[in-house]
């Protein structure tokens, strides 16, 4: 995939992303009930869904900060390069993980410290 092509993918992941943080931000806020009128069921119910938001919401963070990462890379061009070995990584592995920062090799070295 060529750079511009690359850059155009990157940059429709972060939108997506960026909207799905918003999204749960709202779903993220402070769950307040009346406990007077809601039953302790319901009250459990909020507090999971708001927690899982907030976990939706963190997950999503991490992910546009990493998207940010790769277009400064693609502007520097030092894209597609591991951060350890400075070889090339596979071209396979960035279709499945565009913001991939290291080849298979430094990747599984890494999990192994």
């Amino acid at each position: 995939m060529n750079r511009n092509t690359r850059k155009q993918a990157l940059i429709a992941l972060l939108d997506q992303y960026q909207e799905t943080a918003d999204t749960q931000e709202e779903a993220a806020q402070t769950v307040e009930l009346d406990q007077s009128k809601v039953g302790r069921l319901s009250r459990m119910d909020a507090l999971q869904s708001q927690a899982m938001s907030q976990e939706q919401q963190r997950r999503a963070m991490l992910q546009i900060k990493e998207l940010k990462r790769a277009l400064v890379k693609i502007d520097t061009g030092d894209y597609g390069y591991c951060e350890a070995c400075e070889e090339p990584i596979a071209e396979a592995r960035l279709e499945v993980n565009p913001t991939a920062r290291y080849c298979i090799k430094c990747a599984e070295l890494q999990e192994n410290q």
